[in-house]
């Protein structure tokens, strides 16, 4: 039988990537950048840090990846939306990115302004969508660019089929991966892997893992996003609303399982939902095998 705890051989490779938020208060700063010093330890492939709905975070967003740029050995990549911003502007963000040294862009559409789930209207002078982005970002510099992709369908999607079409046509453009939006059943994404390597999509896909700290609130946000959750998964935190300790062990449990399966099918790479905290992940990636390298003992 299966042992989920199993730790991985140390000799397994996987390419670990991390994504992280600005921080709304100087108390959440400073547990951001614990956690960023946490993990670089564990010399991710590259770290992500997200654009809040319609641009709001720009500033901190653009602060944040600079200074992993100069603080760390870190490669981060900079999100960046279509949302309520013209063509000249997005332009000129991705410039300054260059020049600050940064060399991946996670391209994506954004939410509306008016919440998810209300009707996208791109800006008027602005790029049409995520696959306008990337070939926007192409057209500025030589980017390494990461793009989204659904494995249970975009909530505005009226079938995976369009969904495989929309990550086509931004491979098409000059995407070079794509990362999932988080999902708990690996069959889910399995089955969308197969149909798109049946496309001839090629590039990777990169399975995106959700530590659940919190369950309401992951399920509210999945709702929102498209994702399912389990009934089996559901029932696993049922009853655990004040019982932090227990629930804190629940979620780790889940999350190394899931992860641990998957790399036991031959996926070798993750991308962490991180929410700004470091234990969960760190202790996946420990039983992956991937774990700080430790200098050698001076003979």
């Amino acid at each position: 039988m299966f042992n989920a705890l199993h730790p991985m051989s140390s000799q397994n490779h996987f390419a670990i990537s991390y994504e992280f938020f600005p921080p709304k208060t100087p108390e959440m700063e400073t547990q951001l950048w614990q956690t960023i010093n946490r993990l670089a330890a564990l010399k991710p492939h590259f770290v992500s840090v997200t654009y809040g709905a319609g641009g709001t975070t720009r500033e901190r967003t653009h602060s944040i990846v600079a200074r992993i740029v100069r603080e760390t050995d870190m490669k981060p990549a900079a999100h960046l939306t279509c949302v309520s911003s013209p063509r000249e502007e997005i332009d000129a963000i991705l410039r300054e990115y260059w020049e600050a040294g940064v060399r991946h862009i996670v391209a994506l559409r954004g939410d509306p302004p008016t919440g998810v789930g209300t009707k996208f209207e791109a800006h008027r002078d602005g790029y049409a969508n995520s696959t306008d982005l990337v070939a926007g970002i192409r057209r500025i510099g030589d980017f390494e660019i990461s793009v989204s992709t659904y494995p249970e369908g975009h909530p505005e999607s009226a079938s995976i089929e369009q969904d495989l079409d929309a990550l086509q046509a931004k491979v098409d453009a000059g995407a070079t991966r794509a990362i999932t939006q988080f999902f708990f059943d690996n069959d889910v994404y399995f089955k969308f892997l197969d149909k798109a390597r049946g496309r001839g999509i090629t590039i990777p896909i990169v399975p995106g893992i959700m530590p659940i700290r919190n369950f309401k609130q992951v399920a509210g946000f999945a709702q929102k996003a498209g994702a399912s959750v389990p009934r089996w998964l559901a029932e696993r935190f049922d009853g655990l609303d004040d019982d932090p300790e227990t629930r804190a062990l629940i979620a780790a449990t889940t999350a190394v399982e899931q992860v641990m399966s998957l790399a036991r099918a031959g996926v070798n790479e993750f991308h962490f939902y991180t929410n700004n905290r470091a234990d969960l992940v760190f202790a996946i990636c420990h039983l992956l095998g991937v774990r700080p390298l430790r200098e050698k003992a001076l003979a």
